[in-house]
């Protein structure tokens, strides 16, 4: 029994394609900035202003009349991601031309100054748990959206982690400490862990955890899914996430798991050699697992599934997959093998957030500001993805054949002519059909295998050893070092 779960995978690097009559396709316009306008009209579609005053982190504190309300706040954090330019600056700009009087009620009029003061203190006053109740409640608007997001009643829900780099400024270093891989140096980049769960049918980020480097992603994981904010959901995971601890949560809030194993894990738990197939568990914790503190340390029955992958041009292997599903008529292998081979769109998600979004480093000067900033991130992510899904629905597709990147251009270029007034609903439909055509190119050739390895790009100045506070003292000791290369 063999499977391709790769059959639709996304290919680049494609030649151009052509109209019928062999000519090529005129390529799409330069990306100019998106108006403020027509994304603070989207941002209004998903948080709406009175739902967001109902929030009970709000209710709780107490915000007295301002200039920068949270909604105001919070849409201001947004379009500082979506911007290219990412300054406080850029925000107070777009707030004196009028770009969040829809929000503010006059706000352009009301400011008397172009300081970034304000904004500022809005920001650090804003509650965290408010980015995590609002990043909820677009994810619960974004799934609504789209009529297959459902497999069988769950949400499947896409699990990864990564880092994000921070400089070691104000309470960073307690919060998120830096790691050294190097004995020679002293480390300086601080990192924080983040773990989020995409919808595997729409691309969009559902939740998130964050914390230290030296927190595990099992645990961050572990602490996203307690907090249910949304429905019941089946987790997909790869090994790094197939322990016991991940079937523990998912059980305790109702949802199921689909996660890998390795082939010792799979033999040892299995009992006898393993053959391609279904074979039913029962997953009980052992001596090295560690357990969910708070939840039944009982054993799960599920099936263990051992499929064959063969891909033309690729070596084959084996895959060991666990699920608590344990129908295996309402549950087929097929479905679920496919619903695994959605698992890489996870990767490239966070790619496309680190890249096109530039949340691989953010510039703060607190932990709770980085915190802040990276969850406005993946908000902004939202809205993009939620273009690409309404596109997709409307040529009855899926959003996930759709190229990210080139959708981007697209929106962002339809914005600053929609948004400018010159527009009608006729080019905002023009748009939505743009952003449809937007698909990934199919290759005729294989990609050639490629080492994983890259070249070194030598830097005119030496490399830095020991610490930081030691070269500036002998900077200035020495004033002239400094021009010598």
């Amino acid at each position: 029994m063999y499977y391709n779960i790769h059959a639709c995978t996304i290919q680049k690097n494609a030649r151009p394609r052509k109209r019928a009559g062999g000519k090529p396709l005129r390529p799409p316009p330069p990306p100019s900035e998106p108006s403020p306008k027509a994304l603070l009209a989207a941002f209004r579609r998903l948080l709406p202003s009175r739902q967001l005053w109902q929030l009970a982190c709000l209710k709780q504190g107490r915000f007295y009349d301002r200039l920068f309300t949270p909604p105001v706040t919070l849409w201001s954090l947004i379009f500082q991601r979506l911007a290219a330019d990412h300054t406080l600056e850029q925000v107070v700009a777009d707030a004196l031309a009028g770009g969040a009087d829809a929000l503010g009620r006059g706000l352009s009029k009301k400011l008397r100054s172009a300081a970034t003061v304000s904004f500022s203190n809005a920001r650090q006053r804003l509650p965290l748990a408010f980015l995590f109740d609002s990043l909820a409640r677009q994810a619960r608007r974004i799934l609504t959206l789209n009529p297959d997001t459902l497999w069988h009643g769950l949400i499947v829900c896409l699990l990864d982690g990564s880092t994000v780099r921070l400089r070691p400024y104000g309470d960073i270093p307690r919060r998120f400490p830096p790691n050294g891989n190097q004995a020679r140096s002293v480390p300086y980049w601080c990192l924080m862990r983040v773990v989020v769960g995409f919808c595997a049918r729409s691309g969009a980020a559902l939740a998130c955890a964050r914390g230290s480097f030296f927190r595990s992603e099992q645990l961050l994981a572990c602490r996203m899914m307690l907090r249910r904010t949304i429905g019941p959901c089946l987790y997909v995971g790869d090994r790094n996430l197939g322990l016991f601890r991940i079937v523990q949560t998912a059980r305790i809030v109702g949802g199921h798991v689909l996660l890998r194993w390795t082939d010792i894990r799979a033999r040892r738990l299995l009992g006898r050699p393993l053959r391609l197939g279904s074979h039913p568990v029962l997953w009980s914790p052992t001596s090295h697992d560690r357990l969910q503190p708070g939840c039944s340390k009982a054993p799960l029955p599920g099936r263990l599934l051992v499929v064959a992958i063969r891909r033309k041009g690729f070596r084959s292997q084996t895959l060991y997959l666990f699920t608590s599903l344990t129908d295996p008529v309402d549950y087929p292998l097929s479905e679920l093998v496919d619903l695994y081979g959605l698992r890489w769109h996870i990767e490239l998600n966070l790619r496309h957030l680190k890249t096109q979004r530039r949340l691989v480093q953010l510039e703060c000067q607190s932990a709770p500001m980085a915190q802040k900033e990276w969850l406005a991130g993946l908000m902004a992510y939202n809205v993009l993805r939620t273009a690409m899904l309404c596109a997709a629905l409307r040529r009855q597709i899926s959003p996930l054949l759709l190229s990210f990147s080139l959708s981007r251009r697209h929106l962002e270029h339809g914005l600053a002519l929609y948004g400018s007034g010159a527009a009608t609903l006729r080019e905002w439909h023009r748009l939505l059909a743009l952003l449809g055509q937007a698909r990934w190119p199919r290759r005729r050739k294989p990609r050639p295998q490629e080492p994983r390895a890259q070249r070194h790009l030598r830097q005119p100045y030496p490399p830095l050893i020991g610490s930081r506070e030691k070269a500036r003292q002998q900077l200035k000791r020495t004033p002239n070092c400094a021009h010598k290369n």
